[in-house]
């Protein structure tokens, strides 16, 4: 099982078909995308490339990020998708910690080499364009074929403590997850569009693979990210189009059709479907959205452990206020999606009866397969099939999903996770800090932001600047403090361990 034959499949059914699009210029059919892949693959094989390498994608959203992605499997590599935010340093450790051979970079992202990469190739230089010259006959250039439990994707989330891990997810995780968009978020036929606005390194470039599955077209927006005005604009030209987003994007394409007078049929003419999730969404932001943009949204709950696949909340749900528990509804995740069981569970994962709150377990073909090089988190997520999420909420009677909160002080900032010990760690290198603790604090636009609680060294003096421009010179401007709080001393309890909660409180 290769997710290739996707590709394959419709470069010999519709070869001149429009496939990727950047903005609104042709970039490549089907039968050119194969041909470019295949390509790239051929050559990544000649030069020593063997099955189960792992090729870093260290870019901004391009259009050849797919045709990267589909040459990678063509010649059976393993994928590292990096958020294109993170610091090269931050980069350079997951090269390090995957063993990574390759690395397709864009200059703006990396305009240096990263450590640790045999061969470093711009995206958009001569060097990509030979790399990635078609072949003339796509089918003469053999499939690597995988096992369905071979990795296809390896996906760094962040946890609550230490360093990232890597999410091994195989051909039959994102294939489950492709075919489980039909049934449980959207229909696709030949004639939409997805837009990849959100970073592709993510759920948004996942996605890619239902779509390409029903032979929908793929654009990349000429800006590489979120212009409201640009989506709303390639929708009109295009089509309706299908995007994910996390809240943070929701509320902007919102305020742009506000601000704007755009009425819910401009709204419809530019999108079909807006998938929602990777953070919190307020109940009164989905009301407003509704309000303002119509029916088109559809919410998803899952983790980089689960692709994309938990629970889902259809737009028929959203849009039936007449239902007695709307106001419940629309503030859970959903329910169950078709593949996997969701259950909620006490700390020795014994289920817990209707509207008891607890852990929150997910099973079933989606759960990835483990974390790389990592045996005992592994055996810590994954017991007996069920992945042990780390969050906490209740199911009701009708199996709907209501998160409550997390168990893990994981931050998640416009749909990014953040770890606080990340955070801290680089704050305690700031000259005359003493002490630090990080916490999340509840933002209406990004779902939560980062706060500092900072004790300086005796006699030291240290300013909001100072720690700020140190965090910048150390990690991805995402993760950096919105607030420095300077405090005397941090609350302990009786074992030293700093209270945050009672941080939160305060805040």
């Amino acid at each position: 099982m290769s997710l290739v034959h996707l590709l394959l499949r419709h470069a010999r059914q519709t070869p001149d078909r429009p496939a990727i699009l950047h903005g609104t210029q042709a970039w490549a059919t089907h039968g050119q995308w194969a041909q470019r892949s295949a390509g790239l693959a051929q050559r990544m094989v000649a030069a020593g490339l063997v099955p189960g390498d792992r090729v870093v994608l260290f870019m901004r959203n391009h259009p050849r990020y797919l045709e990267i992605l589909w040459a990678a499997w063509w010649a059976g590599l393993v994928v590292v998708p990096v958020n294109a935010k993170l610091h090269p340093r931050e980069a350079e450790w997951i090269v390090a910690n995957a063993g990574a051979r390759w690395g397709f970079v864009t200059h703006d992202v990396a305009p240096e080499p990263l450590a640790g990469l045999e061969q470093q190739i711009d995206v958009e230089s001569a060097a990509c364009d030979g790399l990635l010259a078609p072949v003339s006959d796509a089918w003469a250039v053999p499939v690597i074929e995988r096992d369905a439990q071979d990795v296809a994707w390896l996906f760094y989330t962040s946890g609550t403590t230490g360093r990232p891990k890597g999410v091994m997810l195989t051909h039959r995780n994102l294939m489950t997850m492709g075919l489980t968009y039909f049934v449980d978020v959207d229909p696709v036929t030949t004639e939409d569009v997805i837009a990849y606005a959100a970073p592709m390194s993510h759920g948004a470039g996942i996605y890619a693979i239902p779509h390409l599955m029903a032979g929908a077209r793929h654009v990349v927006p000429a800006s590489g990210g979120v212009d409201p005005a640009e989506l709303f604009a390639l929708g009109e030209a295009l089509g309706p189009l299908s995007t994910f987003a996390a809240p943070t994007i929701v509320k902007r394409l919102v305020d742009h059709a506000e601000q704007h007078g755009l009425s819910a049929d401009t709204s419809a003419r530019a999108f079909k479907t807006i998938v929602y999730g990777g953070a919190p969404m307020y109940a009164a932001d989905i009301a407003r959205a509704l309000r303002v943009m119509g029916p088109r949204f559809v919410q998803i709950y899952g983790q980089g452990e689960t692709p994309m696949v938990g629970t889902a909340l259809s737009r028929q749900q959203l849009a039936d206020t007449t239902h007695p528990r709307w106001a419940e509804r629309m503030a859970s995740v959903g329910v169950a999606q078709t593949p996997v069981q969701v259950r909620v569970a006490d700390t020795e994962g014994r289920s817990l009866p209707t509207g008891e709150v607890g852990e929150v377990l997910i099973k079933g073909d989606s759960v990835m397969a483990g974390y790389w090089l990592n045996p005992e988190a592994s055996a810590a997520a994954v017991r007996d099939g069920w992945l042990f999420t780390g969050d906490v909420g209740c199911l009701d009677a009708d199996g709907f999903l209501t998160l409550k909160d997390r168990s893990k002080d994981l931050i998640i900032s416009g749909g990014s996770n953040i770890y606080p010990r990340e955070v801290e760690e680089v704050l305690l290198t700031a000259p005359g800090v003493a002490e630090v603790a990080v916490v999340g604090a509840p933002d209406a636009e990004w779902g939560e932001v980062v706060v500092a609680f900072v004790v300086a060294q005796s006699r030291a003096s240290v300013t909001t600047e100072q720690l700020d421009a140190h965090c910048l010179a150390q990690m991805a401007r995402f993760k950096r403090p919105k607030r420095y709080v300077l405090v005397n001393e941090l609350p302990k309890n009786n074992y030293g361990k700093v209270l945050k909660t009672e941080l939160r409180t305060r805040l």
